[in-house]
């Protein structure tokens, strides 16, 4: 099982950066990667709701479900 967050197609989608969602999140730069890269083990709600209002997006619009068979080809 895999989830996978879509942080940097929105940031794309919106023309913005990492920094400027850093700030208007209240989070910092390291922890923006960390979610962007994949990295994450856990993402709070109170997290995912500030993301989700600074890029005006759902939050099925970050979060992706992919089960192991579509990851194993």
């Amino acid at each position: 099982m895999s989830i996978i967050i879509n942080i940097d197609v929105m940031l794309a989608k919106r023309k913005m950066s990492v920094t400027e969602l850093s700030e208007s999140v209240g989070i910092t730069m390291a922890n923006i990667s960390i979610l962007k890269n994949g990295k994450a083990k856990a993402i709070r709600l109170s997290t995912l709701e500030a993301v989700c209002k600074a890029l005006e997006c759902q939050p099925g619009d970050i979060l992706e479900y992919k089960s192991d068979e579509d990851t194993l080809g």
